[in-house]
């Protein structure tokens, strides 16, 4: 889940899994979306793949992505479980009070 939430953490990759909720993508046409260089994008490219977020696909020179919904799903919900109703959470520490 840790990956999941770093690789949403940036704007940039957030926008990448925005297109490919239209379906699948180039690198090359989702790179043309960005003000950004080849490899800064691949950068973005490698912790999508990391979190698991994208499957990439050869097909001749180019690489497809595609979006893997499940994983961002599973994450969310597993991020709003950990705060469900009656989860125990640590008792706050109390301040000592001063002795007057």
């Amino acid at each position: 889940m840790n990956q999941v939430f770093k690789a949403l953490s940036d704007p940039t990759r957030r926008q990448v899994l925005q297109l490919l909720r239209q379906g699948p993508m180039s690198a090359g046409e989702i790179s043309e979306q960005f003000a950004v260089s080849k490899p800064t994008m691949s950068a973005h490219f490698a912790v999508l793949k990391e979190a698991d977020l994208v499957h990439a696909e050869k097909a001749g020179k180019s690489v497809i992505y595609h979006l893997r919904l499940s994983v961002l799903e599973e994450a969310l919900l597993g991020f709003v479980h950990s705060f469900a109703a009656g989860a125990m959470a640590p008792a706050p520490k109390r301040k000592k009070e001063s002795a007057r």
